[in-house]
């Protein structure tokens, strides 16, 4: 046990002196900290002169130019219809089906008259025959062979004329079986099996985004700008799409209410473009040849208002900016810097007025 002494005080003693280490780092770590924050990694980039596009943007709406009610061509008791309500469909897809029975019947019944005159459209060829072949023998006149090819011509306008009934009735008979005319989405199934529908009823309702039109009320004060011709960028919710069209014609509507002119433009076979749905426009209605940009994330809003960080001296500073518009992930200047400026983009948002900054290494912004 003696022999073990001086051990147990060798690591009680080794303990106390790692024990005062940590402590001795902590208290240095500490005074580190006090000494000031860490600078906040930034990236950089310049206020860049550039020329930039006079844009004014609207809101508007989006009319179907293709939204056919399909209506019955023939009367007729409804057998089935084949789609619902928000159901898409292509063109020449069965929708409905009408009974044909009536038509069925018209048809045999049609095509016995054919029969018949048929029949009696031979024997009197035959009569026809034989009597030109007496006038050839003088045994009877010519008269009596006119009067034969007579009858015979009379037939042959009667078995046409049941000819043409059979295709008339082949006919209403065909319009029984309804096809979309159209593609589109069905937005409205007026009738239902078993009902009876007259030739005009009303039975379905297609829309269609083949063919599209878009209104966009644009403020009166720029009505002098806007000419038929000039480009336009439409955007809709439905969509990430831009779509570039022209202006088809501008509509007068300034009145009290709305002081706005309506600009329509056309757009064609965009599949997710819906009729109904809220349409952007944007026309370019001049350009500006030099205009302080920078990026959008470098302004931040802060109690001052709008403010930009220049880089000075490992320091940002604070500068209050008045912009303008935005486009494309950029943002007008209108005053506050100058062109070439040095100012902080990614980490402008966890600054304040004079902060520490650290340049991240390759990420300054050209």
């Amino acid at each position: 046990m003696q022999k073990n002494i001086p051990l147990i005080l060798l690591i009680l003693l080794i303990t106390l002196f790692t024990g005062c280490s940590n402590k001795d780092e902590a208290a240095d770590t500490k005074a580190n900290e006090k000494k000031g924050p860490k600078p906040t990694l930034i990236t950089v980039t310049q206020v860049k002169d550039m020329a930039i596009e006079v844009t004014e943007s609207a809101v508007g709406s989006i009319e179907g130019l293709i939204d056919p009610t399909i209506a019955a061509e023939v009367a007729a008791r409804v057998i089935k219809v084949h789609v619902s309500p928000g159901q898409r469909v292509r063109q020449g897809e069965l929708i409905a089906t009408l009974d044909a029975t009536d038509y069925a019947l018209q048809r045999n019944e049609a095509l016995a008259e054919v029969a018949r005159i048929g029949a009696l459209l031979d024997n009197q060829t035959k009569i026809v025959a034989r009597s030109q072949a007496l006038v050839n023998k003088n045994f009877i006149s010519q008269n009596a062979v006119d009067t034969d090819l007579a009858q015979q011509n009379v037939l042959k306008e009667q078995l046409a004329g049941a000819k043409a009934r059979v295709d008339t009735i082949n006919h209403s008979s065909s319009k029984t079986k309804i096809y979309a005319p159209t593609d589109g989405v069905v937005e409205k199934k007026i009738v239902d099996t078993g009902e009876f529908v007259k030739v005009g009823d009303p039975l379905l309702q297609i829309i269609s985004n083949k063919r599209l039109r878009a209104h966009i009320p644009f403020p009166e004060r720029i009505s002098n700008h806007l000419k038929p011709g000039m480009k336009v960028r439409l955007t809709t919710p439905t969509s990430t799409k831009v779509v570039e069209s022209v202006i088809r014609e501008l509509k007068a509507m300034i009145t009290e209410s709305n002081r706005s002119i309506d600009v329509i433009a056309d757009v064609t076979d965009e599949s997710d473009w819906q009729p109904g749905a809220s349409v952007t426009g944007t026309v370019v209605i001049g350009e500006q040849p030099s205009t302080l940009m920078v990026p959008e994330q470098s302004v931040v809003l802060r109690p001052a208002g709008e403010v930009v960080y220049m880089v000075k001296d490992n320091k940002a500073y604070q500068t209050v900016v008045k912009t303008g518009q935005h486009q494309k992930g950029m943002v007008e200047i209108i005053d506050g810097v100058h062109a070439n400026d040095t100012i902080v983009m990614d980490g402008a948002g966890f600054l304040t007025d004079q902060a520490l900054i650290k340049i991240a290494t390759n990420r300054t912004a050209p």
